[in-house]
């Protein structure tokens, strides 16, 4: 891990024991957040969404194109499990995949006002096993991740969290990879049946290993977000704007991850509908 990375962590660790006063996950992220608890019995929920791009991390993964997206969650206690799956095109890496699917479990324990959270996810590209990016030998596209966070009511309203990822070898075999995350939302009062919620999120991923920067044509970079979700009843329409620092990358790769302007900052229109 790069020394800039380790200080990241150590930032995050530090700000992770200073939110044990927090409660209540934050609700601007730009990963598939798990059911809280909800007690010892067995909960479900599905959703369903459209979207204008599929952003992750602050790149796109559709080619600038709109798709759609849906999920399955389910909550026992403490425990979760899901699945999410969206539609994408990954034709700048020469791959056949047009579906991502991601598996994912953990625990979410409460301790005092704090709510974290740790797991791992496992990410899916059916369709395609691997990408010509290197040409001996070909890699494969899916990846695990691990995960650990904490979030939390800062006050009455505002919601904030801390999250660390890490994979050993991250999307393309591109190696180890550790990424984090920093949100804040604020609940506004409804406006009759509308709950209005603006938030915002910063993350930073550090791969630093030569395949990772061959195929970004960078070794770190900075993403974040922020935007309005308006909550009405089971809908929810989430307008948000993203950016990364990846588009000025000066690495000599140029690297296949920001091909077609995918780095550029761009405006996302989600809408979204839970069941039940």
């Amino acid at each position: 891990m790069s020394k800039m990375m380790r200080h990241a962590v150590q930032g995050l660790a530090a700000a992770g024991l200073a939110m044990a006063a927090l409660a209540a996950p934050a609700a601007a992220g730009s990963m598939k957040d798990a059911p809280a608890e909800e007690g010892r019995k067995l909960t479900w929920s599905f959703n369903i969404a459209g979207t204008s791009d599929y952003v992750f991390r602050g790149i796109s993964q559709t080619d600038n194109d709109p798709t759609v997206q849906g999920g399955l969650d389910l909550g026992y206690g403490i425990f979760y499990a899901g699945v999410w799956a969206s539609g994408l095109d990954f034709s700048n890496i020469l791959s056949e995949a047009q579906v991502e699917v991601d598996f994912y479990a953990g625990i979410k324990p409460v301790w005092g006002p704090a709510t974290f959270d740790f797991g791992v996810i496992y990410y899916a590209y059916p369709g395609t096993n691997r990408t010509f990016f290197t040409l001996n030998p070909p890699s494969d596209l899916p990846y695990v991740e691990l995960k650990a966070g904490v979030s939390g009511e800062i006050m009455k309203g505002l919601t904030a969290g801390a999250t660390v990822y890490y994979s050993p070898d991250y999307f393309a075999e591109t190696g180890s990879v550790w990424t984090v995350e920093g949100s804040l939302a604020y609940t506004l009062p409804a406006i009759g049946p509308v709950t209005p919620t603006i938030g915002g999120l910063v993350g930073y991923q550090d791969g630093g290993g030569a395949e990772y920067t061959f195929f970004n044509g960078f070794d770190n970079y900075m993403y974040w977000n922020v935007g309005v979700a308006l909550a009405v009843d089971k809908l929810t329409f989430d307008f948000r704007y993203w950016g990364t620092d990846a588009e000025n990358a000066t690495s000599v790769l140029p690297g296949f991850t920001c091909a077609n302007n995918y780095c550029d900052d761009r405006f996302v229109f989600t809408a979204k509908v839970t069941l039940p």
